[in-house]
């Protein structure tokens, strides 16, 4: 778990001396990860890498940092831009190599450029691309075709990028404080969050409805109950329903396997109700793969990355 550049690339040179396998994420929120590894792979969080600095007409936030903190960040600052990153679990690597969103909003909007590490370039050195070559789409990047590892963004918005720059590493300093685990689980990472909106309201801030709005969608939905990896398949929007909506017409809500079980309160989510493995949740993706190509021509492309 490196906390810097320098660190991170310390790894990536001995590991790459060595030939290790080098399987890097955040904070895995979005990953199914194997039952049993391959010897020798080496696993690279970036969960620690949380700088934050303002540098000439933005500022420069690095991959660690978890996308809710934003939305904190820019109540405090009195900025609208990170709202639809709330309760969004991940970090912001994570958000910028999917291009998380919440409705009509994404994270390559809102973003100038990126920094990042080819990892097949042997000198491992740190370069850049503009948000317009990202190729950003509904959760598409450039990053997803490339061995390039992401180690942060410098966003748009420099008319407050020095207050939400102090906001931001207050509020980080203040959760490192408060919980040295990390908010890797989702039942910590949800209570930290909503503890976080509460003392905001004691202090009279007001919480705008589009994140009231997130906050009943997402405990209605009971996103936080298990353990997951959020929503399992990228809906096709051309096929008219969305992804849980066809899971639900087709009656696999509540289905289980070994320890997972589809969500019966939301069709595109696999939980994992009782220590599943990988294999359990798997079954279940295949059985619902294979329902949707039945029944309505087509096969759901994953969202989640499959080890």
């Amino acid at each position: 778990m490196p906390a810097n550049v320098e660190q991170l690339l310390s790894v990536l040179d001995v590991s790459q001396s060595y030939g290790m396998e080098r399987i890097v994420f955040g904070m895995g929120s979005n990953v199914l990860f194997p039952d049993k590894p391959k010897p020798g792979t080496l696993y690279i969080s970036l969960k620690n890498m949380t700088d934050v600095t303002v540098n000439g007409s933005g500022w420069f936030v690095s991959s660690g940092i978890p996308l809710s903190m934003l939305s904190l960040a820019g109540l405090l600052a009195g900025s609208p831009e990170f709202q639809f990153t709330y309760l969004l679990p991940g970090c912001l690597g994570a958000g910028i190599y999917m291009n998380a969103k919440y409705y009509d909003e994404q994270i390559g909007d809102k973003i100038e450029k990126v920094y990042y590490i080819d990892l097949d370039d042997p000198t491992l050195s740190l370069q850049t691309i503009h948000a317009k070559d990202c190729l950003f789409a509904y959760k598409q990047s450039i990053f997803q075709h490339k061995p390039w590892l992401i180690v942060g963004a410098q966003f748009r918005v420099p008319e407050q990028a020095g207050e939400l720059a102090v906001c931001l590493s207050r509020l980080l300093t203040q959760q490192k404080a408060a919980n040295e685990n990390g908010l890797s689980s989702l039942v910590t990472f949800y209570s930290y969050f909503s503890r976080e909106i509460i003392k905001l309201q004691s202090r009279r801030i007001r919480i705008p409805e589009p994140m009231k709005h997130i906050e009943q969608y997402r405990t209605e939905k009971r996103h936080f109950k298990f353990p997951s990896c959020g929503s399992f398949f990228k809906n096709n929007y051309a096929a008219g329903l969305s992804i849980g909506a066809m899971v639900d017409r087709l009656g696999l809500k509540g289905l289980s396997c070994g320890g997972a079980v589809i969500s019966p309160y939301h069709g595109n989510m696999i939980l994992n109700v009782r220590q599943a493995t990988a294999s359990d949740i798997l079954a279940l993706k295949d059985t619902v793969s294979e329902a949707i190509e039945l029944h309505y021509g087509f096969i759901p492309e994953p969202e989640v990355a499959i080890l």
